[in-house]
């Protein structure tokens, strides 16, 4: 199966903001800790995205996008058990769900195609 050319769009560009964000927030709460749990999963978060948009990549593009989806579902059920409930936390929390949430649209989206 030949993979289509992806369009970059709204959604596209909303799954790569969300997932920099959440990368972000990961990548400074290890600084002042030096965490390397936290500044794997940021980058983690970084390498997925990228990958998941590379055109080299095309052709794995579905599985990609399915791991970006569980990594991001880990990393909520990670924090559901040993994280910290704070404001940041719970932020990101809502970052990660609506990053679910674009991909899976993203998911709808390409079984139209």
């Amino acid at each position: 199966m030949v993979e289509k050319q992806a369009t970059f769009g709204l959604v596209q560009v909303g799954v790569v903001l969300l997932a920099l964000a959440t990368a972000i927030i990961h990548i400074v709460l290890a600084l002042p800790t030096n965490l390397i749990m936290f500044y794997l999963n940021g980058a983690g978060y970084i390498g997925l995205t990228a990958a998941l948009y590379l055109p080299q990549l095309a052709v794995y593009r579905r599985r990609l996008r399915w791991a970006l989806i569980g990594y991001t579902a880990i990393t909520i059920v990670g924090w559901a058990v040993v994280g910290e409930r704070s404001l940041i936390a719970y932020l990101d929390k809502l970052i990660e769900v609506a990053l679910i949430g674009l991909l899976a649209i993203e998911v709808r989206q390409e079984g139209e195609r």
